[in-house]
């Protein structure tokens, strides 16, 4: 309903303005929409903006005639206000199964996101990327976008190789129910001090490297073993996040189909490639000071030879490519998008996001310091059924459990995706779990306060006429839900869906509490009914666009 009525409203300014770009906005406190097209018309007129606004807002009323859209002017400001029937037909659409979901587009995006290097558990620093993509992913299939989502497996690495050597060479027994990715880690962890104790062994891993990309039967096997035993891992916890893959795609892929040995050969007759001992990029044009290497002086493939062809490939198969990087990812994600660009291919849209971490301090995998998903998801479930058990002490075991489980998992992605991706963050566990304030708990507390309300209320006739200012503000509210869905997809900042959810809840709230809903008789109680379920199914929608359960009892 927005969206048709911002299309009225920018229509008809731009008939009587004459003006392609009528600067058409949100109007904040005082409008729904508001328009600063007085500006430019007073550049060319020379005449006062607010003389001209009032001209303007005097033939819009003729234009407005047969509707309750109300043009207000302030100084050189045109104020659009929506009325009555605006909110009946918000109403109305908002109660349907699916509120938000926009119209197919047709257009095929690839979102690659969290692709961490399997040589151990994904820890808190790889989260965020995983809880960026995957409401990302959400909200593109909200938007009408055919999306896929990737996995990019770096099943080639150095660090692979040296977890194929620990299962050669070191006898460690995995633990009881002990989940591949940690074993696996045991053993990366263990091999990395054998190396440093003995640097001979490194010639040892660069022989591994060399067989791996002439794509030896043995070594192939060793790798995809030790990688596929970290992945099932992996894949438990992402599942556990509310955050699958569609398709896990494996960087040797691109060596034996031979689309990496094409896009160097076609790199290699670019002016720009360097062939000394490397093969590498001059990219200065681009405004880089250091060589982009793509094959070693022994003839070997770099990842980012790998990943150029991943990227071609997507490329060749998506009309979008969108990827979800760490901050410490930007110089070889512009690199390549440099590459992509010589090459005349569609250059990848990058996220990319600062880090989160916990109040214990940094992770290194490699030198087994880390807090594994695992483990943060444990204890935020821990906190989480202390809570419900404190406040729900008469429901179930199994329902205990069962929220708590919903609850920490939304903890956790909330917390992570509320603060914009440039900015770092602490995952601070009081915060994340209280049930008052800037929380998934307090989104989701909403929802089931409104499941509740229906509940109680059994039967009852939809009416669309809010009245009061909490009633009309809420709806209001509800209305931009598919706004924002539409935004997101066209800005990639997913923050914005969790303050809006937040915001909702605000609203809910504060309508709930100055206006009664059970204790009313008649339309009036139908009529708040009404918009209780329009705004149980909102936050539903929204939440369920957050990768979030919208539980309905807490």
């Amino acid at each position: 309903m927005f969206f048709e009525t911002y299309k009225k409203v920018e229509d008809a300014l731009k008939k009587v303005s004459g003006e392609d770009d009528v600067f058409l906005g949100d109007g904040g406190d005082h409008a729904d929409l508001a328009s600063t097209v007085a500006f430019a018309l007073a550049k060319k007129e020379r005449e006062n903006p607010a003389k001209i606004a009032a001209s303007i807002a005097k033939k819009l009323e003729a234009e407005f005639e047969s509707s309750d859209i109300k043009v207000e002017t302030k100084g050189p400001y045109i104020n659009f206000i929506f009325g009555a029937g605006y909110l009946s037909d918000v109403l109305k659409a908002s109660l349907k199964p699916g509120y938000g979901q926009l119209p197919e587009k047709g257009v095929r995006v690839c979102i690659e996101h969290t692709s961490a290097n399997p040589n151990g558990p994904l820890h808190v620093g790889h989260i965020r990327n995983s809880v960026i993509g995957d409401t990302l992913s959400r909200v593109y299939k909200k938007a009408g976008y055919i999306t896929d989502v990737h996995y990019y497996v770096n099943d080639m690495g150095r660090q692979i190789a040296i977890v194929s050597w620990g299962f050669d060479n070191i006898d460690i027994a995995r633990k009881d129910n002990e989940k591949g990715d940690r074993y696996v880690a045991d053993v990366y962890v263990l091999a990395n001090k054998k190396i440093e104790a003995d640097p001979s062994i490194k010639e040892e891993i660069d022989r591994r490297m060399a067989l791996i990309e002439q794509g030896d039967p043995e070594m192939v096997k060793k790798f995809r073993e030790a990688v596929l035993l970290c992945l099932d891992g992996m894949k438990e916890t992402l599942n556990e996040l509310n955050a699958p893959h569609d398709r896990f795609i494996f960087e040797s892929d691109f060596v034996r189909n031979k689309l990496m040995y094409n896009i160097l050969h076609r790199i290699e007759a670019l002016p720009q490639a360097k062939h000394e001992e490397t093969l590498s990029l001059d990219l200065t044009e681009f405004g880089f000071e250091k060589d982009y290497v793509l094959r070693r002086s022994d003839g070997t493939s770099v990842y980012a030879a790998r990943d150029l062809a991943y990227h071609e490939w997507k490329s060749d198969n998506y009309d979008r490519v969108i990827d979800v990087l760490g901050a410490d990812h930007k110089l070889i994600g512009t690199q390549l998008q440099s590459t992509m660009k010589l090459l005349g291919d569609k250059s990848p849209e990058i996220v990319f996001f600062e880090f989160v971490s916990l109040p214990e301090g940094s992770m290194s995998t490699r030198a087994g310091k880390f807090i594994s998903a695992d483990d943060l998801i444990g204890e935020v479930t821990k906190r989480a059924y202390e809570e419900v058990n404190s406040r729900r002490p008469e429901i179930s075991e199994d329902e205990k459990c069962a929220i708590a489980k919903s609850v920490a998992i939304g903890a956790v992605r909330y917390d992570i995706v509320r603060v914009s991706q440039e900015k770092s963050t602490v995952f601070d566990w009081k915060e994340a779990l209280d049930f008052e304030k800037q929380s998934a708990p307090y989104v989701q507390y909403a929802h089931a306060r409104a499941c509740s309300i229906l509940k109680k209320a059994g039967e009852f006739e939809e009416i669309y006429s809010p009245e009061s200012e909490q009633e009309i503000a809420l709806v209001k509210k509800i209305a931009l839900f598919p706004k924002i869905i539409d935004e997101i997809s066209r800005d990639l900042r997913p923050h914005v869906l969790a303050i809006y959810a937040r915001e909702l809840a605000d609203l809910f709230n504060t309508f709930y509490r100055y206006n009664p809903v059970l204790k009313e008789e008649g339309k009036l109680r139908d009529s708040r009914l009404t918009i209780v379920k329009a705004a149980q199914n909102t936050l539903h929608e929204a939440l369920l666009t957050l990768g979030i359960d919208a539980v309905r009892s807490m």
